[in-house]
Order: structure tokens, then sequence, then C-alpha cells
């Protein structure tokens, strides 16, 4: 149910990355708990963010939930789509649904995340 080739953070953020660049988004998990997603606060490009830390908020019908940077660095791009659909977080949480993407800049932070099977019992484990 989780894609393997994925990082997952212990918020439910999960991280893809390629060339440098994390892109961020939130787990089915995650988009399920929080219901029909309705606004998208996200962080902008040049803005530093910090792992651990908030970098923005999604605001669902049910609540505002923070979101977190599971890594640090300079955002590089965010999804401009979810603007004007921010249902796609919903509908396509591990492709059209991204958030957005950091320069990493240090790249250690990466081995804090969880694999797709940890992740997994993780959610098992609550």
């Amino acid at each position: 149910m989780y894609p393997e080739d994925l990082k997952y953070s212990s918020e439910h953020e999960w991280v893809r990355v390629e060339d440098g660049r994390a892109r961020v988004g939130i787990t089915h998990f995650a988009q399920d708990a929080l219901g029909d997603i309705v606004y998208v606060s996200l962080p902008e490009v040049g803005d530093q963010v910090t792992a651990g830390e908030t970098c923005g908020e999604l605001e669902s019908t049910k609540s505002v939930s923070d979101l977190y940077a599971p890594v640090g660095g300079e955002v590089v791009a965010r999804n401009e789509a979810l603007d004007s659909t921010p249902e796609l977080v919903n509908n396509d949480p591990y492709a059209g649904g991204w958030l957005f993407e950091v320069a990493v800049t240090d790249a250690s932070q990466l081995e804090g995340l969880m694999d797709a099977a940890t992740y997994e019992q993780s959610l098992d484990a609550s």
C-alpha cells in the first residue's frame, strides 16, 4: 500500500529523493485521517525549512493540521496546482498531490526516515 521507493517520517510525510532534491507529500494514512483537504498552505520557493519543524498547514473539513518538513534545506518548488485543487492531496497523494521540493543540505537526515515496511509497522503499533 505504501510505495517502496519512498522514505517516511513519523509525522506521516513521504520523501522521494532525486538528484539532491527531496519531493515531499503526505501519506495515504495521513490524507485518510484528515478527511477532505480544502486548503493547503505551503512554504514559498526560497524559504529555508528545518527537519522536524512546521512549514505549512493542511486544512480539511475536520481540522487544521501542521505540515512538518521531514528534511531541511531550501524550498526549490511547490505544487502550485494545490492552490486551486487541494483535493489532489486526497485523490493522488503520491503523484499529483505532492506538496513541495527541498534542495537537501544534509543527506544524513534521510537516514532518520523509515522505509515502507517500517512505516507500515509503525501504523500497526499505534
